[in-house]
């Protein structure tokens, strides 16, 4: 019962002390972070098939 407590007021204090507006920020934050990568990780293979199909000839 007590462990219970204790997540409790944990999860209380969490919610009071970090608004979401600043939760939503930083998710938005790391997805673009993400993002970019992805996109690099796709440019990069594009090239590398190009420089393949062009090297064949």
């Amino acid at each position: 019962m007590k462990n219970l407590a204790t997540r409790m007021l944990m999860v209380s204090l969490v919610a009071l002390l970090f608004t979401s507006c600043e939760i939503i920020g930083d998710i938005f934050q790391a997805g673009m972070g993400v993002g970019i990568f992805l996109v690099v990780v796709v440019l990069a293979v594009i090239a590398f098939i190009i420089s393949k199909i062009m090297g064949k000839k």
